[in-house]
């Protein structure tokens, strides 16, 4: 921020509007270009947190998925959820 002061919340004036910002832009969408990061959302990688007690059972990713995936194939059919793939 610059060195300028601002006001408390509960008494504050609405500042006046900077020089550098318009009241509303306008996009050319038709020069955007594709995301080139999309492509690796597709692989459908989700990333969970693990509690710091339950990570440290672990000694790699590959022995989490190792794990669950035992998990996975012990549940009764009529329980394991159908996820589409794709």
């Amino acid at each position: 921020m610059s060195g300028k002061t601002t006001e408390k919340a509960s008494g504050s004036k609405p500042r006046p509007p900077r020089d550098d910002m318009r009241r509303e832009y306008r996009f050319d969408y038709r020069k955007a270009r594709p995301n080139r990061f999309a492509a690796m959302l597709k692989g459908g990688t989700t990333a969970v947190v693990l509690d710091p007690d339950v990570a440290s059972v672990f000694e790699s990713p590959e022995s989490v998925n190792r794990l669950l995936r035992s998990v996975i194939a012990a549940l009764p059919a009529n329980v394991k959820p159908r996820r589409p793939r794709g």
